[in-house]
This record gives C-alpha cells, sequence and structure tokens, in this order.
C-alpha cells in the first residue's frame, strides 16, 4: 500500500499532462508487432538484484530522487510537462517509458532523459547507484500489450515477439528490453507495455 500511494503521488499527473517519449521510427509494422529505429539516448540507470517483478519498484525510489534534484547541480527534472525547475533557468522533462533488462545477475533499470541534453549537461546524481549512460541509436523488434506487470504476462508477450522475429528472419543482439508506459494505478486494460529486443543495426 506504501509503495501504491508513493507512485500515485510522483505520477498521478501524467494522465492529465503530456508526457515526451523516446524519439523512434517504425520500420516495419505487422499488428501489434513492430521494427523500430530508435535515435540515441541518455538514461539513468539503476541496477538491482530480486526478481523480475521487483526490481522496478526497488530501483523506482532513486531514481525518482535524482530527477526530483537528489543531484550536486541542485536541478529537479520533472516527470510531466510543463515542468517546474530549481536553480538555473532550464526546464526539463523525462521521457517514458521506464525500461528494464537483465545486466549479468541484476535487472538495469532506467529513466530516459530528455531529447537534447547531454552526459556533460545534466546533474551529476548525489547517489553513487544512479549513473548516467549514452546509449547509441538502435534497431529493435518491438511487441504492445496491455495488462498487469506479471512475469506472466512478460513471458508470454516475450515468446509471442521471439516466434514473430522468428517468421520474419529477425536475429536478436541482446537481451529484451521491458518498457512500462504508466502508473500502477492505471487500470491494466488501459496501460501501455512493451517488451524491446535488440536487432543488429543494418550495414
Amino acid at each position: 500500500m506504501k509503495r501504491l500511494l508513493f507512485w500515485m503521488l510522483i505520477m498521478g499527473g501524467q494522465a492529465a499532462m503530456a508526457v515526451e517519449e523516446a524519439a523512434y521510427e517504425v520500420v516495419t509494422k505487422q499488428g501489434r508487432f513492430e521494427v523500430r529505429a530508435y535515435a540515441p539516448q541518455i538514461v539513468a540507470e539503476v541496477l538491482i538484484d530480486g526478481t523480475l517483478e521487483e526490481a522496478g519498484d526497488r530501483a523506482f525510489r532513486p531514481l525518482f530522487r535524482y530527477i526530483d534534484g537528489d543531484n550536486r547541480g541542485r536541478a529537479k527534472i520533472a516527470m510531466t510537462a510543463p515542468v517546474a525547475q530549481e536553480a538555473a533557468g532550464e526546464q526539463i522533462a523525462m521521457t517514458a517509458p521506464v525500461s528494464q533488462e537483465r545486466a549479468g545477475d541484476r535487472w538495469a533499470v532506467r529513466f530516459v532523459m530528455p531529447a537534447g541534453y547531454t552526459l556533460e549537461s545534466l546533474p551529476e546524481p548525489d547517489d553513487p547507484a544512479v549513473t548516467l549512460h549514452q546509449h547509441p541509436a538502435r534497431r529493435v523488434a518491438a511487441v504492445r500489450y496491455s495488462g498487469f506487470w506479471s512475469e506472466k504476462n512478460y513471458r508470454r508477450n516475450l515468446e509471442a515477439l521471439r516466434q514473430w522475429m522468428n517468421e520474419q528472419g529477425l536475429a536478436p543482439a541482446g537481451e529484451p528490453v521491458w518498457a512500462r508506459y504508466n502508473p500502477p494505478f492505471t487500470p491494466w486494460f488501459l496501460r501501455r507495455n512493451e517488451i524491446l529486443i535488440p536487432l543488429a543495426l543494418p550495414p
């Protein structure tokens, strides 16, 4: 209950306010499956032990503290736009989704930073568990689905995506990424969830 209330207080404005999304172009679309080309991204990341379902909740607090001003520039990065800001006259909106992928024995959970920022222009996190990384341009296979944030739902859709990739002759080039766009109090049938599997870039 405490965790749900925390998410409600932090993310409650999303339903009424626009949220910037990570930029991509659709290369191929077939029903709920797509091949996408993503532009380079900068992410704030936390590595978390635990299960698939636990990792996102455990990582949310340190990541949110970073965008809420727990950084050496004292800049406040809001999750929705328009954005209030402390310190230097900038307005910074965090993009959707929150993504998660396996990193060895742990999970890497990420907030995507807004387009237009560089590693040098973003404030340095106070918490050493939060790190900033530059992700290069990439191409991914994607499946979109609604429903609960359960491992069963994730596994079922991951298998469907892998089967579609096999039918299309698409080979994976990295670990699956679980992407979530909504706060947890969003009704299950309205949630936007995605699984992304990296593909080799064309020559």
